[in-house]
Order: structure tokens, then C-alpha cells, then sequence
């Protein structure tokens, strides 16, 4: 498999991927940070999947979500189990929705991204952001990349190095609440929460 194959694993895998994905307690306290008590908070959540449990966590706690995922099978499923919720097939990269939103995620699906276009991202992720939105991020721990598997399907992943990210975030009007590398407390998951501005 190559990095560019990304899309279409997630599109071959999106039902074994479905199945397998279980709402998890250690992120319930990131995505209620996240989230900051709004009640009807606008989530713009890219890189859905088939939006369980992220998205699905989000609409119980009262957000109006719209999700976004370039892979069919994944949007056609988050349809399926969020009817009420809005869902939009695109690639996250280069997005112009035209709207700004409280809380944006890049769940365990920005990292899928090459570093070129991770970077490319950050003013999009501004150019959506309301002021005082809150911005959700898993990436690596340090720079490089690195193989996992999604079902039967081996899937790329990238990272910028963190001092990267905090100059991007600090540029395009991000201030970090914290990042936790590697967090056991986060099932090792290397995770971002900023603010804009």
C-alpha cells in the first residue's frame, strides 16, 4: 500500500472498520474539554468515518454536527446513523464550507495526511473556526511516519514535529491548551487541544 492509497483502504474497509469501532471512556473527558458545556455547539468533524462514536457522542451531548469524509462508504454510513446530523462527502483538504464552527476535530484522521498537506490544513481549519472554537487534533508524537492497520489494510500515517505544529497553530491564530504525546491516559494517543483566537 502507499500513503496516497489512504481514501480508498477506508472506502474497501468501511464496514469491518464500523464494526470495530466502540465508544471508548478515555475520550470522553477530551471531547467534553472540547465541547466546553455548549449546548448546540456548531462540530465540524473531518474526517468522519461512518461517525461512531465520535460524531455520535457529539449529537448526544447536543452539537449540530456535519461531518466530513472522502470515502463513500463512510458518509453513506454516518447518513444511516446520524440521519438528523449533516453529511458532506469531500476531502478535508482544501475545504471552503463558508461557515465557522465551535469545535472542529481531525479525530484519528488528520494524521492520515502527508506533512505537506497537514500543514496546508491549518488555515483551513482557521478559515472555519469561530472565534474561541476549539480544535481537536490526533497526530504523532515527533516528526515521521509510520504504518497501522485498518482492518485486513495496512494505512499510512505523518506527522509534523510538535514544535511545527505550535508555530502553525501560533500563525494562523491558535493559541495550544495542551498537547499529550504518547498519553497512556489517552490510550497512547498523541492529541492537540487548541483555541482560536
Amino acid at each position: 500500500m502507499r500513503p496516497e492509497d489512504t481514501l480508498a483502504i477506508y472506502e474497501a474497509e468501511a464496514a469491518t472498520w464500523t464494526a470495530a469501532q466502540r465508544p471508548a471512556d478515555w475520550q470522553v473527558p477530551v471531547f467534553a474539554e472540547a465541547l466546553a458545556g455548549q449546548v448546540g455547539a456548531r462540530v465540524l468533524d473531518l474526517g468522519c468515518g461512518s461517525g461512531r462514536p465520535v460524531a455520535e457522542w457529539f449529537v448526544a451531548h447536543g452539537a449540530a454536527v456535519t461531518g466530513v469524509d472522502g470515502a463513500r462508504a463512510m458518509i453513506d454510513r454516518f447518513r444511516a446513523f446520524l440521519p438528523h446530523a449533516e453529511a458532506i462527502e469531500a476531502d478535508m483538504r482544501g475545504l471552503a464550507l463558508g461557515r465557522r464552527f465551535d469545535v472542529i476535530l481531525g479525530w484519528n484522521s488528520f494524521f492520515h495526511l502527508p506533512a505537506a498537506d497537514q500543514r496546508a490544513m491549518i488555515p483551513v481549519f482557521a478559515a472555519h473556526a469561530a472565534p474561541g472554537a476549539r480544535l481537536l487534533l490526533t497526530t504523532g508524537p515527533a516528526e515521521g511516519d509510520a504504518w497501522g492497520r485498518v482492518g485486513a489494510s495496512d494505512v499510512w500515517h505523518d506527522s509534523l514535529a510538535p514544535d511545527s505544529y505550535r508555530a502553525l497553530f501560533d500563525v494562523h491564530g491558535f493559541d495550544v491548551t495542551w498537547f499529550r504525546p504518547e498519553d497512556p491516559d489517552l490510550a497512547r494517543h498523541s492529541v492537540w487541544l487548541a483555541r482560536a483566537r
